[in-house]
């Protein structure tokens, strides 16, 4: 155990802020949400590390054009992999370690929580400026590893990411109870596919309604970091493992990823 404790902090003492961001419901966009922020903070010339702990639905490498390299040992222990030639973007993900990238992970509770602390106390990050840890969702014993495997380290907070309809809001205001009852600090809500912007005239039509995660963030008195609209050129950019924020650095959603990451980093 005092090995252990001791490779954890060696580990993970490089690491200037750590960020989760959490869910309540699935299918939210919340690996879209985690990517976008660290490539944001990224551009804003900060080290960044991407921690995916969703081992059922590792979707980060895909989103981040890494899909299919390889994790490698070093004497600190795994080294994680650098979506980029400058090294300022690194990742880990069960989905390194898979022996095809379709196999399904059918583990148990112990094993997934195993894998988790393994992750968190094995992969050498160095110093980076921001971890960010995308979750599953829920509030499941996977959370419950990470946060214990954090405490030492005392985690900067979570994100909480919604869509507008009620069936979502409700499902995160379990999220935000479950932040309350662990003791982690909010650090804002995320709204996302919050209208749909034409990308011709920039008229915005509320397709899932709108006003669900400020309005759940008002009710709990937290930040409203702010809304990301829905993309057709997003949502391509991540079929294709492609910089959203580079190739489409004018657009409304690339605005409003940089105005929630300025916001993160004010906080």
């Amino acid at each position: 155990m005092a090995q252990d404790s001791t490779q954890e902090k060696h580990n993970l003492a490089g690491v200037k802020h750590t960020v989760l961001v959490l869910s309540g419901k699935g299918g939210v966009g919340k690996s879209t949400v985690a990517t976008q922020i660290a490539l944001a903070l990224k551009q804003a010339g900060l080290k960044v590390g991407i921690l995916d702990v969703d081992l059922c639905g590792p979707s980060i490498p895909r989103m981040l054009n890494v899909e299919g390299n390889d994790v490698h040992q070093c004497a600190q222990g795994w080294v994680p992999v650098y979506a980029d030639k400058d090294q300022q973007l690194s990742v880990m993900s069960i989905g390194f370690l898979l022996g095809n990238k379709d196999d399904a992970v059918v583990w148990r509770g112990p094993k997934k929580n195993a894998m988790i602390k393994q992750f968190l106390t094995d992969v050498f990050w160095g110093d980076l400026d921001y971890l960010i840890i995308d979750t599953p969702p829920g509030t499941s014993d996977e959370h419950i590893t990470v946060i214990e495997n954090l405490q030492e380290y005392k985690a900067d907070g979570a994100i909480l990411v919604t869509t507008p309809q009620a069936v979502a809001v409700g499902d995160v205001r379990r999220e935000l109870t479950f932040c309350r009852k662990t003791k982690i600090p909010v650090l804002g809500v995320v709204e996302n596919m919050s209208g749909f912007v034409c990308p011709h005239c920039t008229e915005c039509t509320n397709v899932f309604s709108k006003g669900g995660g400020e309005a759940l963030a008002n009710q709990f008195s937290v930040p409203f970091l702010g809304c990301i609209p829905l993309d057709p050129q997003l949502t391509q950019s991540l079929e294709n493992g492609q910089n959203f924020l580079e190739l489409y650095s004018n657009s409304a959603s690339a605005a409003a990823v940089r105005k929630i990451t300025e916001g993160l980093l004010k906080r």
